[in-house]
């Protein structure tokens, strides 16, 4: 049944996040001892490629998916599952690959089909939404991050084939990499959580023009928004402007979401848990500190400070990744019923919360010593703390959905 397959899909997401933080782990603890058998570049790609793919590619397809009966369409299970399977085979086999040879002929393979994968799956979906006869201002911001996330692919081959043929100008480098991580955080992720966010506003305040026009201002500035991640590089004043205007149009447009948040709060929390709304509530929180970071690095001296400490960028990424996305779909998840919200399912999301808080707050630290060249005792012992923090919360995150005998049918 296709009910049955959406719970799998999202069961295995969970678990894959489970992995990631495993890898996590691995990493914060090769950097804290000694660890000679792995990798440590190798493996942080293998980390890096299989949290996109692996974890918020699968589930946010999934999640994709399940929005397709809303808008009164009959679900073609077949062609979905396969897509899903597809793509969970080519996260494995890049989780597999890039430790045990980095770029090379398996990795690119396996990068080459999770990148298909997207392209037909983005077509797939795109074709049922459009046949749909239920409108929603959901489905703008789902077809965006899908054109988003195969036009990041660029950046992913464009890095493959430097590495691929040891060609590598340090500049083109980092261009290819923040494109492709851009365009995956900014574009893909970002757009498919705020439709998924959309949909769910919609219910309570249907066809609002507030989300409709923050779609409209993120989606023209998300192109030029890229170059906010090349501030490192030399630009021309005209579009140094068009940067600076794209940041404040990313601003305005999520001014408009909070806005309109508040406005209904009274409406929305009426139909959420107190869990829910803590994991919602910390993520609307960091996407606005993301945003007002975003704003502050076009001033030259903090953007020459942020892209020049490794501690400030990871933290940054992290505060995406994990504060931003991942705690949205968990919010989402937990909503909607998805998971199942029980003791052992409540502990975990605390800890998991804590953790990332935790993480992020030694990765501040850690980035303003390094401005000052102020030497931190124990602090990458402190980072494989919070790591260890976050996987046992994910390993009672996942105990509890197995555990968990009342679930809603989906």
């Amino acid at each position: 049944m296709y009910s049955f397959s959406l719970q799998r899909w999202i069961k295995i997401s969970l678990f894959n996040l489970l992995v990631v933080s495993m890898i996590g782990v691995v990493l914060r603890y090769k950097i804290a001892f000694s660890f000679p058998w792995i990798d440590q570049k190798h493996l942080l790609h293998g980390h890096s490629h299989f949290a996109f793919s692996g974890w918020l590619s699968q589930v946010l397809m999934a999640l994709l998916v399940a929005q397709l009966p809303k808008r009164g369409l009959q679900v073609q299970e077949k062609k979905y599952n396969i897509l899903l399977s597809v793509n969970l085979i080519s996260s494995y086999g890049m989780l597999a690959s890039f430790p045990y040879q980095g770029y090379g002929i398996y990795s690119i393979f396996f990068s080459t089909l999770s990148i298909i994968t997207a392209y037909c799956f983005a077509i797939v979906y795109w074709r049922d939404i459009n046949s749909a006869t239920a409108k929603n201002p959901s489905g703008s911001w789902f077809k965006a991050g899908l054109f988003f996330n195969a036009v990041s692919s660029a950046g992913a081959f464009a890095l493959a084939i430097m590495m691929a043929n040891k060609t590598i100008h340090q500049n083109w480098y980092l261009a290819a990499i923040y494109f492709f991580l851009h365009f995956q955080y900014n574009g893909w992720f970002f757009f498919a959580c705020m439709g998924l966010l959309a949909d769910s506003l919609n219910d309570v305040a249907p066809h609002v023009a507030a989300l409709k026009k923050a779609f409209t201002v993120f989606a023209l500035a998300c192109i030029p928004a890229y170059l906010l991640s090349t501030l490192w590089m030399k630009m021309p004043f005209p579009v140094y402007a068009i940067v600076i205007a794209a940041a404040i149009a990313q601003v305005i447009g999520w001014f408009w979401l909070m806005r309109f948040i508040i406005r209904h709060y009274h409406l929305i929390k009426n139909n959420l848990p107190a869990i829910t709304r803590w994991l919602i509530g910390f993520s609307l929180l960091a996407f606005s500190i993301k945003f007002l970071l975003q704003l502050g690095s076009v001033i030259p001296v903090l953007s020459t400070l942020a892209f020049g400490f490794r501690p400030v960028v990871i933290g940054y990424l992290h505060l995406v990744l994990l504060g931003c996305i991942s705690l949205f779909i968990l919010g989402y998840l937990s909503a909607h019923g998805f998971i199942s919200i029980g003791k052992i399912t409540r502990l975990a999301i605390i800890i998991f919360v804590s953790g990332i808080i935790l993480n992020e707050l030694l990765l501040l630290v850690q980035g303003v010593c390094a401005m000052k060249y102020i030497p931190i005792p124990y602090i990458n012992e402190s980072l494989l703390g919070a790591a260890l923090i976050m996987f046992s919360a994910l390993i009672l995150l996942n105990l509890g959905q197995y555990l968990a005998k009342d679930k809603r049918p989906m």
